[in-house]
């Protein structure tokens, strides 16, 4: 008896669109924070890909609004 197993792969690229998702903003914001150089990605070719780890670093450099 065989049982597959199946792994959760966790993910080192994204897409700007599923950025864009992640964070509940516009894509067209995504493209504008890479283009000012807030949000670091890599290019493949002819496709921007944002890594994980530059979204994390992104989100944990957030500043609170004060109350």
């Amino acid at each position: 008896m065989s049982i597959a197993i199946t792994a959760s792969v966790d993910r080192l690229l994204y897409k700007p669109e599923e950025v864009a998702e992640a964070l509940a903003i516009g894509r067209s914001t995504v493209y504008e924070l890479m283009a000012e150089g807030a949000l670091k990605y890599i290019k493949l070719g002819r496709t921007r890909r944002i890594r994980r780890t530059d979204l994390e670093a992104y989100v944990a450099n957030l500043a609170p609004l004060p109350n």
